[in-house]
């Protein structure tokens, strides 16, 4: 038998023992990252951006992508510091029992409500996209959403889940990218094309607003990728701290930058009327927004399975000692899935629960722990770089968490669910092909706009 093999994102399969294996699982822990954070949150940033004002939103995404990139490494100087490789190790050793319980609820909760999201957004951006199809009956049972949660589960999302090594993800993570790019561009063709026909609101551009804290909980949901970097980490053919900085630097930039593109063209083309889910804001006759939605489908069902990896490496860790046989594998995988979706077929709109993940989960997981572990773990002066940034990270988690979930219970965002959008039956006429209709629409959604609003 020949030595064991790697699949690289390209298609490649290549001895661990070369040296084109080490670049090959660089390039999968780049993408595994950046797949990571461009996940089910990503459709919600033209959202926060709204939320927080429009500048003062820009300002915080590059805040929230730089403490990502800072705890993302600090966590794994934390691991060196305590000889751990894990992140509920790390804080068993660093707090005790009491924290490592605490952060094995935290580290559970966020990927599975995020597989819950997945599945959600999935059937009901996927079955928008089979009611386009000629012919279909808009109430047929196999395009509803139950039907195509429970397809896409058990065709693509448990044979997936049931990989072991999180490497062999590469490729899946590479495609989802590059999905996720061809909606970035679909997002930005829409700003251009759609967005001088819809009527700006009076505050688009206040620069800040009183939901900022809530908006930095929904970027926190968007960027947490902590809960896995352990995993990707060891994943890497002799992982050093300063090769593990260069992945995070360079997932860090390339997310940065494709999320302030969608937020800033999603806000852009919809200003104060940006819904939650970018996605409710277009017209369902929109052909090319259909396309985009089919991509985004895709995009989280290939996601899903990273955030599986979290949640069953954190019952085998809690429950298992981190050892896993193949039929207790196989069974908590089946379990852990079976569970998110029926949760999925039950919810039909996370709103709330979205936010308060954010705040209650990824505040805490980016912010509050990996700073607290360094600063007890450190033995360098106060004046460190390190040691200042810990104490400024920790300090704003804790704002943002105790103010953030006090806004998210007082003022819980909306769901708009499955409504079509005022503008996108103007007098009947079809946004589909806005450029036939420039004089007439100008014309119209002002005053349609007005007698809604009023």
């Amino acid at each position: 038998m020949g030595p064991p093999l790697l699949s690289c994102p390209d298609g490649r399969e290549i001895p661990l023992s070369e040296q084109k294996g080490k670049t090959c699982r660089l390039f999968a822990a780049v993408f595994n990252i950046v797949n990571s954070i461009i996940g089910s949150g990503i459709i919600g940033l033209p959202y926060s951006v709204k939320q927080a004002g429009f500048p003062l939103g820009i300002l915080l995404l590059f805040w929230v992508s730089y403490v990502t990139d800072f705890s993302l490494i600090l966590l794994i100087k934390g691991g060196t510091l305590s000889g751990t490789d894990t992140y509920q190790s790390l804080v068993n050793k660093t707090f005790g029992l009491p924290g490592y319980l605490f952060l094995s609820v935290l580290q559970f909760l966020y990927p599975f409500i995020a597989m819950i999201s997945y599945n959600i957004i999935a059937g009901d951006i996927l079955s928008k996209v089979f009611q386009r199809i000629p012919s279909i009956d808009p109430e047929n049972f196999f395009i509803g959403r139950h039907f195509i949660i429970v397809l896409s589960t058990v065709t693509f999302i448990l044979p997936l889940s049931l990989y072991r090594d999180i490497a062999k993800l590469g490729k899946i993570s590479l495609t989802s990218t590059l999905l996720t790019t061809l909606i970035l561009g679909i997002v930005i063709a829409k700003a251009v094309s759609l967005g001088p026909y819809i009527p700006k609101t009076e505050d688009a551009w206040v620069f800040a607003k009183p939901n900022a804290i809530q908006a930095v909980g929904v970027m926190s949901f968007a960027f947490i990728c902590h809960h896995n970097c352990f995993l990707v980490y060891g994943s890497l053919e002799d992982p050093t701290v300063a090769k593990w900085s260069s992945i995070i630097h360079v997932s860090t930039v390339i997310s940065l930058f494709i999320s302030i593109i969608f937020a800033t063209s999603g806000y852009l083309t919809f200003t104060g009327f940006t819904q939650g889910d970018l996605f409710e804001n277009y017209c369902r006759n929109d052909d090319l927004v259909t396309f985009g939605r089919f991509c985004y489908g895709v995009t989280i069902i290939l996601t899903y399975p990273i955030e599986c990896f979290v949640t069953r490496e954190v019952i085998a860790n809690v429950f298992f000692s981190g050892n896993l046989s193949l039929v207790s594998h196989i069974i908590i995988t089946v379990v852990i899935i079976t569970v998110a979706t029926v949760v999925s077929l039950l919810i039909d709109c996370l709103g709330v629960v979205l936010e308060l993940s954010g705040v209650l989960c990824a505040t805490p997981l980016i912010f509050i722990i990996p700073s607290a572990c360094y600063l007890k773990l450190s033995e360098e002066p106060r004046t460190y770089l390190d040691k200042i940034m810990s104490c400024v990270m920790l300090s704003f988690g804790a704002v943002v968490m105790c103010a953030g979930f006090i806004m998210a219970v007082t003022n819980p965002q909306d769901c708009t669910h499955g409504q079509e959008m005022f503008y996108c039956f103007p007098n009947n006429v079809s946004l589909t092909n806005i450029s036939d209709y420039p004089l007439q629409l100008t014309t119209q959604l002002p005053d349609f706009n007005i007698s809604i609003l009023n």
